[in-house]
């Protein structure tokens, strides 16, 4: 298949704009929209975040549900040359506190469930940030709507290099690093899809993947650069996301593998097969769990595909032809991957190791982590990017994903950091120590568990303890299961044994907040 896309964001656009004029584009909690609609907008935007005092390479970050603005504010970025940060919607307390202060952006556009929160972080940390409203208006809070001004481009048009976002990554070892997305490397995620045929000039798609994610945002630059049109749901509802699909006439399904599993446990019914959907992406599934879907559905599931923030994707597998559903497919031609030893030794096939990867053309992945040269040489020391991923190759050059890093949280489609979460549990005052790990699921992904030691003398009930973590951690990282210990396995250095912890998670007097009712609505997540 041949394909060609262009080097920047403005440039794609414009670009579908002459291949496909008029046609529709994208639709996010509303009608249907054109390319030509979206440019203008965003440049109108662009001119009025520059009269605002944002200038290239200022960072605006956002939080916002899926809503048309938020395509519009990335377009907009992208013609100013600015840098685009999208935060997670449900960060609270000590999460949102330290991507604020990180990124340190020259302005925060919220919607209405984080005006006042916002507000109020900004203040504490003394940022240098103006406040944008996108719903309503508050005291020294500017309008979104009065953004909008006739277009008056002063500014230099963006580069492959120039820098487009900064997408946080929860980390393993250490606190959440913002990953550096360039215009060249943001357009590198529609190549594989395109080249894969896992989106076609004739899709209609349909998504509930948040865009402040790159799985997200990779499904909107294919469809941009694919020629197709694509509608993303402000939220996921496993019992009528196929309707929706239905009344989109969506022919694909852009998702992970959270998704199709949340799907697959709704109660069968005689509407199953009653769709337009051609294919479902679900990464990951498990071969057994994809012949159910497509037994069920009446859809063909892709899930063969390897990648992460900082390599979006690194292998695939196609649509028509050597497909091997256990694998995670084969290197994307632009893209060096390989599986290493602890000396970052090439592994023979079959044999298991880190898998690494590096690039064959410039801006084919991320350009390091924002304000954290330490950490990006320590990823990319022999001149390889290290995932933390283990897996290992067969002799054909198909991957083979084995195990993420050990102290990896994945819940509810978000990767969570055991040590950020670890930070915020311990600001409880009662708490004197705490190691959280991941638990079986019965579903898919993980559950967490939280061992904690407290303060001598304290005591803490599991509603009073629930209501801490409701107040001070986002939905997704909240533990499900608490054990109070008189002390946690530590080696002789005083690291914590995790291993021992994970071997003994059903330990007895374990609480499982769920199985006592205490959980968060779905209304009360942000």
């Amino acid at each position: 298949m041949s394909i060609s896309i262009a080097s920047t964001l403005p440039a794609q656009l414009e670009q579908r704009i002459t291949d496909a004029p008029g046609r529709d584009f994208i639709a996010v909690g509303g009608g249907w929209l054109t390319a030509e609609h979206v440019r203008d907008r965003a440049q109108r935007l662009a001119t009025g975040l520059y009269a605002l005092g944002v200038r290239p390479g200022d960072r605006v970050a956002s939080i916002m549900a899926n809503r048309i603005e938020a395509v519009e504010l990335l377009f907009a970025c992208a013609e100013l040359g600015a840098v685009s940060v999208p935060l997670n919607i449900y960060l609270r307390g000590e999460f949102l506190r330290y991507q604020l202060t990180d990124c340190d952006p020259s302005l925060l556009i919220v919607d209405a469930a984080a005006q006042k929160t916002a507000t109020a972080m900004v203040g504490e940390t003394g940022l240098a940030t103006r406040l944008v409203a996108l719903d309503g208006r508050a005291r020294g809070v500017a309008g979104f709507t009065d953004l909008f001004i006739d277009p008056d481009p002063v500014w230099p048009a963006p580069e492959p290099d120039t820098l487009m976002s900064i997408l946080y990554t929860s980390g393993t070892t250490g606190l959440p690093k913002g990953c550096m997305i360039t215009h060249g490397y943001m357009l590198h995620w529609p190549k594989a899809h395109l080249m894969f045929e896992w989106f076609k000039p004739s899709d209609t798609s349909i998504s509930t993947l948040p865009l402040y994610h790159g799985f997200g945002a990779s499904g909107l630059m294919s469809t941009l650069a694919g020629g197709g049109r694509i509608r993303f749901e402000p939220e996921f509802r496993a019992g009528t996301l196929i309707d929706r699909a239905r009344e989109t006439g969506a022919t694909q399904l852009w998702a992970v593998g959270a998704i199709g599993a949340a799907l697959l446990a709704t109660p069968p019914g005689p509407g199953d097969k009653d769709h337009s959907l051609e294919r479902c992406v679900f990464i990951p599934m498990s071969p057994e769990a994809q012949g159910r879907f497509e037994e069920r559905f009446g859809v063909q599931v892709l899930a063969e595909g390897y990648g992460q923030t900082e390599v979006l994707p690194a292998t695939m597998g196609g649509v028509r032809t050597g497909r091997d559903l256990p694998s995670a497919g084969r290197a994307v031609p632009w893209l060096d991957v390989a599986v290493v030893d602890d000396g970052d030794g090439v592994l023979p096939a079959g044999r298991p190791g880190e898998i690494v990867v590096r690039p064959l053309e410039p801006n084919s992945i991320f350009a390091g982590y924002w304000r954290k040269e330490a950490a990006t040489l320590e990823s990319w020391r022999n001149l390889w990017h290290h995932t933390g991923d283990l897996g290992y190759f067969d002799a054909d050059g198909m991957l083979y994903f084995v195990d993420r890093k050990k102290d990896a949280l994945r819940r509810r489609g978000e990767n969570v950091s055991s040590v950020e979460l670890e930070t915020a549990i311990l600001k409880h005052a009662d708490i004197a120590q705490v190691a959280v790990h991941a638990v079986p699921s019965e579903l898919s992904e993980d559950e967490i568990k939280a061992c904690l030691v407290l303060e001598p003398g304290a005591l803490l009930e599991p509603a009073e303890l629930f209501r801490y973590f409701r107040d001070s951690l986002p939905y997704y990282a909240i533990p499900r299961y608490v054990e109070l210990m008189d002390e946690l396995p530590v080696n002789a250095v005083g690291r914590v044994l995790k291993h021992k912890l994970r071997d003994r998670w059903d330990a007895p007097g374990t609480i499982d907040f769920q199985s006592m009712g205490l959980v968060i609505d779905k209304s009360t997540r942000r």
